[in-house]
This record gives structure tokens, sequence and C-alpha cells, in this order.
């Protein structure tokens, strides 16, 4: 049975999600005045121990007994991170598809569910002492091909080339890079 287009664009929820970790993360872009679209990343502290320490990424984390689910989360995780208000100044956008990883320091799984909105309030972030700084990014720039290059990542099977976007020093790869070229994929910052 072939797929219809609505069906193509429908995020996709692994089935298992509930039995495991869950995380989840925002995507936010901006429309400033006169300017193109900006989609916003935060640099991951460095921190001794964590192998992601410095990386670029959205803000985000586990989901917490509290939680009434997984886009409350990423509400709750942008505020402490960033000190970004979604629930007063994020218009909610979409949900994008699952993607699959392990704990940081540990080889359980863990899910991490993407969710979109559009920023509508000041530029004043407020950092926790996760995040060493905040950046955004064109969204013309990350969609453009002459801007996607590789990323040499070492495993302990090898180095893998691992699909990037480099901006000003900042390497996009990896579960952030996944979600990025989702979100350019379904033109959710359009108009």
């Amino acid at each position: 049975m072939s797929r219809t287009w609505a069906a193509a664009l429908r995020p996709r929820k692994l089935p298992f999600r509930r039995r495991v970790t869950r995380a989840s993360v925002a995507l936010i872009y901006r429309r400033p005045p006169g300017l193109p679209p900006e989609l916003l990343f935060i640099q991951r502290a460095h921190c001794e121990g964590d192998p992601w320490s410095g990386d670029m990424a959205f803000p985000g984390g586990r989901l917490q007994a509290d939680d009434t689910g997984s886009r409350a989360a990423a509400l709750r995780e942008t505020l402490e991170e960033t000190g970004l208000d979604l629930s007063h100044h994020g218009h909610y956008r979409a949900r994008l598809s699952d993607l699959l990883t392990r704990h940081h320091s540990r080889w359980r799984l863990m899910v991490v569910t993407p969710y979109v909105f559009e920023w509508r309030g000041p530029d004043t972030p407020t950092l926790n002492h996760e995040v060493q700084q905040t950046v955004w990014i064109p969204l013309d720039y990350l969609a453009a091909g002459e801007n996607q290059s590789v990323r040499l990542w070492q495993t302990l099977l090898g180095k893998l080339r691992m699909p990037c976007c480099c901006y000003q020093g900042c390497c996009i790869w990896g579960l952030s890079y996944s979600m990025m070229r989702e979100m350019l994929a379904r033109n959710l910052a359009e108009a």
C-alpha cells in the first residue's frame, strides 16, 4: 500500500517511546523585521565527562515526573536553559519525528521528540549553567547546499562521516542536524 503525500509529512512516533527514557527539545525560529527567518541554537557549556560538551543543540532535556507531556518538558527546559518563555511568547507550529539516541553517560536508549515554535517575544535570553551561548542562524544559510559539510566522528568501530552545517565556528551535526533538516524540509517557517 502506498503512502499518501499527507502521511509522508506526518511525524514519525516511535511505538515504544513510552517504555524508555524520553526527552524533548524546542526548535525556535523568529522573523526579524527586514531579515530572513532565523533558528535558535544553544552551545552546550563545557563539562568534563560529557561527550557532547560544547556542541550546538536545541534547548531541551529529559521529561520529569511533573511534566504533563513531552511538549511541556520542552517548554520547561527552554525556560530553564535560556529564559525564553515559550508558553507566553512562543507560537506552537509542529511536532517533528521522534529520534532514537542514548543517555549521555549510559548506553540506555532514549527517545527525543522535537517541537517547533515561532518566537514572538523579546530577545533577552538568561542562560543557566548548561548553556554557554545562544546563536540565531538564518534559515536560508542552514538550507543552502554549499553550507553542508561532513564531520568525522570517532567511534569504537572507527571514524564515521557525519553530515553537518558550520556557521561562524559553530558546527551543527548529529541529532540537531537531523531535526533541523526535517524542519527545513517541511517549510515550517514559511509565512
